[in-house]
């Protein structure tokens, strides 16, 4: 579904990616994992459209759409949830949620979608009239995947969900990605919490400075005593 080629990406004098890879097949649960800066967040942006990569290629179910704005990478069924929710918060929940279908035109198709997020997310059904500066941050977070949803998106990138979590509501968010991706939305996500993770992972890559240096999936990077002494404390 995604292919990235070689990806380089500079930040004026910095090259934060170094000749990328990766693959990102159609219903996988996919992982890249890695320490603070390693290019994690770079990788999701220039998937998405938000930085330019310097060369290389990003191919999205057989089309280049490497030089193609993010608007239309998100007509494209491509959808992302950035770091640290950035969701509107003097707009209501479902003022959010609507504006995550800002491309759709099926009002009865949309009016749906809101439903199936508020079954999705119950707390959210609650609180659709409530400001959602006002929620906790779990309920933001819920709200980011929710309107990334309402694009209706094959391919959703998630970026860092677990961040500022309780334990508890971190179990919460990875069973609702595990639920996203069993509706047949695959997914692509970037995550510090490195065992979570691995733990619904069917593939991952790890990232350091700037270039993958270990692929395999999730069960075997949990099992690598690298991977075990780098990323799980062990």
């Amino acid at each position: 579904m995604l292919e990235i080629k070689n990806l380089n990406v500079h930040y004026g004098v910095i090259h934060a990616l170094k000749d990328v890879s990766l693959t990102v097949d159609k219903g996988e649960i996919v992982t890249l994992i890695g320490a603070n800066g390693a290019g994690k967040t770079t990788t999701l942006r220039t998937i998405s459209g938000l930085i330019k990569a310097t060369s290389g290629q990003v191919i999205l179910e057989g089309k280049d759409i490497t030089n193609l704005p993010a608007p239309q990478r998100v007509e494209l069924g491509l959808s992302q949830v950035p770091e640290g929710r950035r969701i509107f918060p003097e707009m209501t929940v479902l003022e959010n949620l609507e504006l995550g279908a800002f491309l759709r035109k099926d009002k009865q198709g949309i009016k749906k979608d809101i439903e199936h997020i508020y079954e999705l997310f119950p707390i959210l059904g609650d609180r659709r009239k409530q400001t959602a500066g006002t929620l906790s941050g779990g309920e933001q977070q819920m709200l980011a995947i929710g309107r990334a949803l309402m694009s209706k998106p094959r391919l959703l990138l998630l970026d860092e969900p677990s961040m500022g979590l309780a334990p508890l509501l971190v179990r919460e968010i990875f069973e609702i990605i595990k639920n996203i991706n069993s509706e047949g939305t695959t997914v692509l996500l970037v995550e510090q919490n490195a065992s979570m993770a691995l733990s619904i992972a069917n593939r991952a890559y790890v990232l350091e400075t700037g270039s993958i240096v270990i692929t395999g999936t999730g069960e075997e990077l949990m099992k690598s005593d690298r991977i075990q002494k780098a990323y799980l404390g062990g």
